[in-house]
């Protein structure tokens, strides 16, 4: 074999075709991360509707995780509500075996005695009625039992939010998961939702 064989056959890491193919191959694991992530670990929504102003508005673009996700009070998660047929965002208030109380008289809501702090309602809550919520005459609030399993969901926005005080407490098997980020807005900024 000649020396110009031999340096033929050998490999040259900057030959223009190695160059190439070691472009398309970062570029093809980048595609299949994203892909991966997307399909695993993220989802991305927009806002629809008005039940969760002031925290998201109409149009914003939010990052959604899911992967092992497990419910905690003030969670702001997506769910796809086979009462409401359809996908909703609302902020988790309860979640399994605790107590809701209502107090529209106070405008307040307490979870297993306690009123939650609620910096982020968009006004005081007014009561429309028609609620699955057991009223207590006695005490004269609105209460429930959050089921095993489930989570209590309310909007922000009270007064414009069909949640469960509605249609009741939501299955974890419908949760799509929690709201982390928000990349897109024309109402506020991006960064972290909570």
């Amino acid at each position: 074999m000649t020396a110009l064989n031999k340096r033929a056959m050998k490999y040259d890491p900057y030959s223009p075709l190695s160059s190439a193919l070691s472009w398309m191959e970062t570029v093809t694991l980048a595609v299949f991360a994203v892909i991966f992530m997307f399909t695993f670990v993220f989802r991305i929504v927009t806002v629809q509707g008005q039940s969760m102003e002031k925290t998201l508005f109409e149009g914003d673009r939010l990052i959604v995780a899911h992967l092992w996700y497990s419910p905690q009070r003030g969670d702001i998660v997506v769910a796809d509500s086979s009462a409401m047929d359809q996908v909703i965002l609302k902020r988790v208030i309860a979640v399994s075996n605790d107590v809701v109380e209502i107090n529209y008289d106070e405008h307040t809501v307490s979870v297993n005695g306690s009123v939650i702090d609620e910096p982020y309602i968009a006004q005081e809550m007014e009561d429309t009625g028609g609620f699955v919520l057991g009223h207590d005459e006695r005490q004269g609030v609105y209460r429930y039992d959050v089921p095993f399993g489930y989570v209590f969901l309310m909007g922000d926005n009270r007064n414009h939010s069909t949640d469960s005080r509605v249609f009741g407490a939501v299955s974890q098997d419908e949760l799509l998961g929690k709201v982390v980020y928000r990349f897109f807005s024309k109402e506020s900024g991006i960064g972290r939702v909570g």
